[in-house]
Formats: C-alpha cells, sequence, structure tokens
C-alpha cells in the first residue's frame, strides 16, 4: 500500500470523507474496468463502482485490508455488484418481453458470449472471485484468503474446479466449428 494510501484509509476510518473520495479517485478507474468486464450494459459500471465505495464507506470498521490496501476488497464487492446488476437487469429485460408495448429502441450489442469471459461468467460466483483475484488482478492466493476470508486451502480448491471447468469449456470451444 502507497504512503497516500494509508493515509486516505486512516482519514477514511476515522470518518473523513476526504479519505474516500482520494480512494476513489486513485482506484476508480481499474473497479470501473473489473466491473465493465462483467456486465453487458456499460454504464451499469458506473453504478457498480459508486456502490462498491459506499459500501465501503459504510463498512469501513470491518473491511479486511490485504497488505494494508482496500483494493482488494473493493475489486470482490464491485465484482459481486456487478453480478448482482447484470441478474436484475436480465430480470427486467425477461419482464419486459412478457408485457405487450410498443417496441424499445435497440440496446448496445450484447457482449460476446462465446469467449473466455463467457466461460468465467458461467463459472459459480465463489470459483469466479478467486479466478477474478488471482487470475485478472494478480494478487497472491493468500492475498486473495485475506480479501475473500476464506482459508487459503479453499481458494486452491476454487481455483483448481475453476480451471478445470475453464479448461472443459475452451476445449468445447475449439470443437464447434
Amino acid at each position: 500500500m502507497s504512503d497516500e494510501d494509508a493515509d486516505d484509509w486512516r482519514a477514511l476510518t476515522d470518518g473523513d470523507p476526504r479519505g474516500l473520495a482520494r480512494l476513489f479517485d486513485r482506484h476508480e478507474a481499474r473497479l470501473f474496468r473489473q466491473a465493465a468486464r462483467l456486465l453487458t450494459v456499460r454504464e451499469d459500471a458506473k453504478d457498480a463502482v459508486l456502490i462498491a465505495f459506499f459500501e465501503l464507506w459504510r463498512r469501513r470498521a470491518s473491511v479486511r485490508l490485504v497488505d494494508g490496501s482496500p483494493l482488494p476488497w473493493l475489486l470482490n464487492t464491485v465484482s459481486n455488484t456487478a453480478r448482482n446488476l447484470e441478474r436484475s437487469g436480465r430480470r427486467y429485460r425477461a419482464l419486459l418481453g412478457r408485457i405487450d408495448q410498443p417496441p424499445l429502441p435497440e440496446s448496445p450489442a450484447p457482449s460476446d458470449e462465446t469467449g473466455v469471459l463467457a466461460a468465467l461468467r458461467r463459472l459459480p460466483e465463489k470459483e469466479q472471485s478467486v479466478v477474478v483475484l488471482t487470475v485478472m488482478q494478480g494478487y497472491r492466493e493468500s492475498e486473495a484468503a485475506v480479501a475473500l476470508g476464506i482459508p487459503i486451502g479453499t481458494v486452491k480448491s476454487r481455483m483448481s474446479r475453476a480451471r478445470s471447468r475453464l479448461r472443459e469449456e475452451l476445449a468445447q470451444m475449439e470443437v464447434l466449428p
């Protein structure tokens, strides 16, 4: 953790919103990229980031830091929030589809559901969180365990299951014409 992050974290835990604002300015872009990878509607990524920072403020007394940084906690919270937003968006669109009304303007083209990210999205949430923190964000397994509040052995077993599932899906993709 940088000295700036340490100072801002102390300010945030003391109840100073300026510490939160500085952490937001420093980490917002990285969190936005993470959320945008998981969401069909890119604009929802902004909401996911804002929700994560709101939760950081609200739960500042109980946030688990990794090497003194709230970033892994924020990445995990953004991922969970993005999945929730994606799920609720699908339900909302399905509900609108059942209502007899004039057609809505076309939404942006859906993301490609045939690639590696699509396979990642189909993993169970717990395995997805481990993959995101360790593979996509580069944290060590021990750091991911702290961020997720689980034993390191659980991180390793979830990672092993995730690798197996992803390997099977990618092998099927190669077979398809």
